[in-house]
């Protein structure tokens, strides 16, 4: 089969295909032929060299699929031979075939392309886990998203909306903040010219936002709990502005604020296991109902994988970036 990996730490051209054995499934894991694979910066931190993925797991990237169950491991039986599903995977994705753990993959929604599917897993996964059930982000609240067109962005705002939630959303232009506003957020922001402090203030007649969905790290942060609401919950998921921060703390006291994240990799398929079946119960019966979907940027064949790469470092893309197999 063609895989696409790595040959060194570098920029996108350092994506190849090769070609590598079909992968066998192991005990509880069933083979996915897969239909279109979902691009995630993960991915990109792969390729430079900085995200090593987890012991025991393929070089070959690639973190959400969607495809037909072809082969069952041992003591598979969640999925039956030719069903249409959707997984979250730890590596494997960027290729003809994929192993998937058999509760990590979900039946394609009703209604939805392969490619809408590739692009679900990794952010609604990430999503649900950190804005629903780490941030308890109720109907009524705010939630205040930065890099509100990137993938988790996107989702962030879809999904908020559809559960009856207030949105601001931060983005780089005044374009991308009215995108988000297209998108449903109540607020986009050009975070390059205005306060996001201010503004969300502002929005909320001066209470500030009950969750904030954070990747952005370094002077957010001080800036995120000026923003926050009283019990406000902010939830980090990345650092592209740096992971330390100089910050005064008396706001987190004040405000009784909490602080937290989470990362979706490293954990074990029935820690994930508990959020897919949360995501069945709550989230699918909205995505065949068409109260939210997947946000599509752009689609590149699996052989300009590294186009796709481009895609997402040029900063450019409004949603998910897709590869078609």
């Amino acid at each position: 089969m063609r895989a696409v990996v790595a040959v060194r730490p570098g920029g996108p051209e350092a994506l190849q295909i090769e070609m590598r054995p079909r992968p066998d499934p192991g005990m509880r894991e069933i083979l996915v032929r897969v239909e279109a694979a979902g691009v995630n910066r993960p991915d990109v931190h792969q390729r430079q060299g900085n995200y090593p993925p987890p012991p025991g797991v393929t070089d070959v990237l690639g973190l959400e699929i969607a495809g037909e169950v072809v082969a069952l491991g041992p003591n598979a039986r969640l999925h039956r031979l030719g069903e249409r599903v959707t997984a979250l995977v730890p590596g494997g994705g960027y290729a003809d075939y994929c192993v998937a753990h058999e509760t990590n993959a979900l039946p394609v929604p009703a209604g939805l392309s392969a490619i809408e599917a590739a692009a679900i897993p990794e952010t609604y996964f990430t999503v649900w886990t950190n804005v629903f059930s780490r941030g308890a982000l109720k109907a009524g609240e705010t939630l205040l998203v930065h890099g509100g067109t990137s993938g988790i962005g996107t989702t962030a705002i879809t999904l908020a909306k559809a559960f009856g939630a207030h949105v601001v959303a931060t983005a780089g232009s005044d374009e991308k903040a009215a995108q988000c506003e297209r998108l449903g957020a109540d607020l986009g922001v050009n975070h390059r010219k205005d306060d996001f402090v201010a503004l969300t203030r502002q929005a909320t007649a001066g209470r500030g936002a009950d969750v904030i969905l954070d990747m952005v790290g370094g002077d957010y942060v001080e800036r995120n709990y000026a923003a926050a609401a009283l019990d406000g919950r902010i939830v980090q998921i990345a650092f592209l502005k740096g992971q330390k921060a100089t910050l005064d703390l008396r706001p987190l006291m004040v405000k009784r604020l909490i602080h937290t994240g989470s990362t979706l990799r490293p954990r074990s398929p029935a820690e994930k296991a508990v959020i897919a079946e949360a995501l069945k119960a709550k989230v699918w019966p909205l995505l065949e109902a068409g109260r939210c979907k997947p946000i599509i940027d752009s689609v590149f064949p699996l052989a300009e994988a590294s186009k796709a790469h481009e895609r997402i470092e040029s900063a450019g893309h409004v949603g998910k970036v897709v590869l078609r197999t």
